[in-house]
């Protein structure tokens, strides 16, 4: 074996990510000193994206495709580097894959019970949780605003703060949407898709979406719900005395 055949063969010639896994949405590929052979094969399957970091600069953006690695398929870190078509020595580049497909059933909740004004029962306190899908749509802000150099970011990473916007957002509305809380419960699709509108912007900063968004219970306060049992009752009582009164005006005409 030659010197050359030797040095060739340091270097890895395919590069490409099988996810075995649910919740991971980026993983770095690893290479010892981030070598990366010019001229190597890249696979972006579908559902996943390539973004090449070149000393912590953003360069290329792959999406799914086979490629390969040569100056035309990467502009931008051709021009970060100054390199012409004859370059064949191996580029120093960190290469992560995105995962871009959605994750879903991601639980938010309200940790703390949200104070609300209502005009029949004046100061309450609401909870409510629900589920929501996530997907990323700008693989290459994702990395940049959220993952950094991490090298197996999951969904557990970012959920947290996902969480914490939704429930931000889901209280403001709740207080001043002026929906009565015994209405809330037959508005929660109306209220969800709110919220969604309502967070958009701010998850999108992220190079993220929510493309559902579900309030699956709004939970009364205690004394609410005997309210409304309550209520119930004394309709149910006022209907059986009007079937009473009916009962007995047919029973004097026979």
């Amino acid at each position: 074996m030659s010197i050359f055949d030797f040095l060739r063969g340091e270097f890895i010639d395919v590069i490409h990510w099988t996810d075995d896994t649910r919740d991971t949405i980026v993983w770095r590929f690893e290479r010892e000193g981030h070598a990366i052979k010019y001229g190597a094969k890249l696979t972006v399957r579908e559902g996943q994206a390539a973004v090449f970091v070149h000393e912590g600069q953003l360069a290329d953006v792959f999406a799914p495709g086979l490629y390969m690695l040569e100056t035309n398929n990467m502009p931008i870190l051709t021009t970060l580097q100054h390199w012409d078509h004859g370059f064949r020595s191996p580029f120093l580049s960190e290469i992560y894959f995105v995962n871009t497909r959605r994750f879903t059933d991601l639980k938010w909740g309200t940790k703390n019970p949200i104070m609300c004004r209502d005009p029949e029962f004046g100061m309450v306190r609401l909870r409510a949780f629900g589920t929501y899908t996530m997907r990323v749509t700008d693989p290459g802000k994702f990395l940049t605003e959220i993952v950094g150099t991490d090298g197996e970011f999951t969904t557990d990473e970012i959920e947290f703060q996902i969480r914490n916007i939704i429930v931000t957002h889901f209280s403001q509305i709740i207080a001043s949407s002026g929906i009565p809380v015994l209405d809330m419960a037959a508005n929660t699709l109306d209220l969800g898709k709110i919220v969604a509108e309502r967070i958009a912007p701010m998850v999108a900063e992220y190079g993220l979406e929510l493309p559902a968004f579900y309030i699956e219970n709004i939970s009364l306060p205690a004394e609410v719900e005997a309210a409304m049992d309550k209520r119930t009752s004394i309709g149910v009582a006022g209907d059986l005395g009007k079937y009473t009164e009916f009962s007995a005006a047919e029973a004097m005409t026979r």
